[in-house]
């Protein structure tokens, strides 16, 4: 335990409170990074490949709690740090990739709200992103001997805002994308506050009629549950057009799309998905990579999951020659494994130091209490395969927790009333079922 880390208070504090909770951090999540090497090189070569002008869509497959989220958001920030623009969603049943009632609009809002670029990791970056352009557009100019109070300097940045948004035009939904981008230009022009919001407002997807962006805008469409992922390929594109690399989408909670009871609801959400992954495997969506949480039922269930959809289990089963021994990886899903014991000891041992570092105290164990409990997590029947970081590090973190508030107790007898023999979660098909489901 000789390793020194250092890391910020206000992130040591959420990561303590996510981890304890069993919830996945959205900040600080490289600090507890254990495994998972191959599937990051994986991830991270998608990246180098969309930088590159290509796309790429992965579905990221396992069971509940065994790092799928965790992984997300680890490559959420290796994207940000690589110059590349991220927006993330859960999906759910108020949230879908389509459906009626706004189910598919609602999924393009909440990845708007948390589109989020190196500078704004948090999310809601979309003002920032749109002024962080124009400014470095003024700054061009301004390089090239145009002086900001010159009449030619306004005339010039004009000019290339007007040839950005002409070549976004040709995309689907591409020529309303480039008029409310022009129209935003010419309000930071005039200062016009009112009309710089109802930009903003089409962008993120807040309009419900035409007749009202048309009163605001005069625009001839809205993003709607249709059209949104047009709108998204638009992003991406416009993204590398302004200095980013491209954008990173991550969709979790995949498991909500074979939650669905209706059959033609859940094959419409299944078509689009498949209409997506056509897109970004045949280079259609230059500068978009996709990346799906999912769990093996929604993957393998031949009467709800994806393999429901023969289109899709064609493209997505698993060859005959990829088991075993061997995994492929750069095929378009990425099963996680089980950590290893070498790396379950590991991940405690950071946990360990993270707690010790946030609450200021020197935990009353050694490696050997740790490997201790390992074991008795591990010796539960099925827990060789069953058995995922999320449980093992929700009760490690109950341990220290009693330990740090009870100084007289000692670790042998905390583990031998924490650690509980309880069996694995069973999950049924109709989980979470209830009547609002049902579309009729």
């Amino acid at each position: 335990m000789d390793e020194v880390i250092t890391v910020p208070k206000r992130i040591l504090s959420s990561l303590i409170s996510s981890v304890s909770a069993g919830v996945v951090p959205r900040l600080g999540a490289p600090y507890i990074a254990i495994g998972r090497d191959a599937e990051i090189a994986a991830l991270l070569a998608d990246l180098e490949a969309v930088k590159e002008g290509g796309s790429a869509m992965r579905f990221l497959i396992g069971k509940y709690g065994s790092g799928k989220s965790f992984l997300m958001q680890l490559m959420r920030g290796y994207a940000l740090e690589r110059g590349f623009l991220c927006a993330d969603a859960d999906l759910s049943p108020e949230r879908r990739i389509c459906g009626g009632k706004g189910a598919g609009i609602a999924t393009y809002r909440e990845l708007i709200r948390n589109l989020s670029s190196r500078t704004a990791p948090e999310g809601g970056a979309l003002s920032q992103i749109v002024a962080k352009w124009l400014s470095s557009l003024q700054n061009q100019v301004a390089s090239e001997g145009l002086l900001p109070d010159d009449p030619a300097f306004r005339q010039e940045v004009s000019k290339r805002v007007f040839a950005l948004a002409r070549e976004m035009e040709n995309g689907v939904g591409g020529f309303d994308f480039a008029a409310v981008i022009s129209e935003y230009y010419r309000a930071t022009l005039s200062d016009d506050e009112e009309k710089k919001s109802c930009c903003m407002r089409w962008l993120r997807g807040e309009y419900t009629t035409k007749t009202e962006a048309r009163a605001d805008l005069a625009v001839g469409s809205i993003i709607d549950d249709e059209n949104w992922y047009d709108y998204i390929k638009l992003w991406a594109e416009f993204s590398r057009r302004i200095g980013y690399h491209g954008l990173v989408v991550f969709l979790d909670e995949c498991v909500n799309l074979y939650k669905i009871v209706n059959r033609v609801s859940r094959e419409n959400n299944y078509e689009k998905l498949l209409s997506m992954f056509n897109d970004t495997l045949q280079g259609r969506a230059p500068g978009l990579s996709m990346i799906l949480g999912g769990t093996p039922q929604f993957l393998e269930d031949t009467r709800r999951g994806l393999f429901s959809y023969e289109a899709l289990r064609s493209r997505l089963a698993d060859s005959r020659f990829g088991s075993g021994e061997y995994r492929d990886l750069l095929g378009p899903v990425i099963r996680l494994r089980r950590l290893s014991d070498n790396e379950l000891f590991a991940l405690v041992t950071r946990v360990t130091k993270l707690h010790a570092m946030h609450f200021g105290w020197t935990p009353r164990l050694g490696d050997e209490d740790m490997a201790a409990f390992l074991t008795e997590c591990t010796a539960r029947a099925g827990a060789d395969v069953m058995i995922t970081p999320r449980e093992i590090i929700r009760d490690y973190m109950a341990v220290l927790n009693i330990l740090y508030q009870n100084p007289e107790a000692d670790f042998a007898t905390v583990v031998g009333k924490t650690v509980t023999a309880s069996a694995p979660e069973v999950r049924s098909d109709f989980d979470d079922f209830s009547l609002a489901d049902i579309e009729l």
